[in-house]
């Protein structure tokens, strides 16, 4: 079977089934497994090239609505009448459903229904020891700088953060993202400073940026250096990878509970 992902989240599934070797192309943003590296590339995910789609005939294509204008790519299939799948994962169970139902989708349904086995055991794993953690930091995600945007409560953030033993600062918005600013951030006063900018690599990401803002020397989080600058690629991305960046999460929050992770 012939399979195109437009999408990173998309293609770490694929991997989490142990299906990568049937993908053909993938968009320009994936970048795990290393196996996927010498794959014909469709364009960037909120541009992906349809024509170079259609010339690969594929069986199946993985797109998905989990950044606003994504929308365009799946009126493109349909139009083009190419055999797609539609994903868009707001939590963890979403991404476990996701799991079964792509691998049904591929004609697999029995590795759908191992991986996502897989997936909650490792959730349970860590919600039993959060559970017994009495003391549980807030966290202030930043996903952008400026404007800053933050998760809100109905994200997967908010999930990864309760299970790693603490709260998302901003769980009390009904909102999958919110936009806020600074002064807020500064009034909320987290006791950690997340980092985690979308599409931007941890490496080009630099944590003193928080000290020129207005008043943030103030914070608690910074008077205690609990800057986390943290890899987008595990905690931006409705993928199955987010157990591993809530389980080293944890482990920076909470090293001694967490050891045996």
């Amino acid at each position: 079977m012939k399979i195109l992902s437009l999408c990173p989240s998309n293609t770490e599934l694929i991997e989490y089934l142990g299906f990568t070797h049937m993908l053909a192309g993938v968009d320009d943003y994936s970048d795990w497994p290393d196996q996927i590296k010498s794959l014909p590339r469709l364009g960037p995910d909120l541009s992906i090239n349809m024509d170079k789609v259609e010339e690969l005939n594929p069986d199946l294509v993985l797109a998905s609505l989990s950044v606003p204008g994504m929308e365009k790519n799946v009126e493109d299939l349909k139009k083009r009448q190419i055999p797609h799948i539609v994903l868009n994962p707001q939590s963890l169970e979403d991404i476990e459903q996701d799991l079964i139902s792509v691998s049904e989708k591929i004609g697999k349904p029995e590795a759908g229904i191992s991986a996502a086995k897989t997936f909650r055991t490792k959730i349970e794993a860590l919600k039993k020891i959060s559970a017994n953690i009495q003391n549980k930091p807030s966290l202030y995600w930043e996903w952008w700088p400026k404007p800053v945007f933050t998760p809100g409560e109905v994200n997967w953030l908010t999930e990864i953060s309760e299970i790693a033993g603490a709260v998302n600062l901003f769980r009390d918005v009904e909102l999958a993202s919110v936009q806020t600013d600074w002064n807020d951030v500064l009034q909320r006063n987290p006791d950690y400073i997340c980092l985690a900018w979308v599409g931007v690599r941890r490496e080009k990401v630099n944590p003193e940026i928080v000290l020129k803002r207005p008043g943030w020397s103030n914070l608690d989080a910074v008077k205690e250096n609990k800057i986390l600058v943290l890899e987008e690629e595990l905690y931006c991305r409705p993928s199955p990878r987010l157990i591993e960046g809530a389980v080293r999460l944890a482990k920076k929050i909470h090293p001694e509970e967490f050891a045996s992770i």
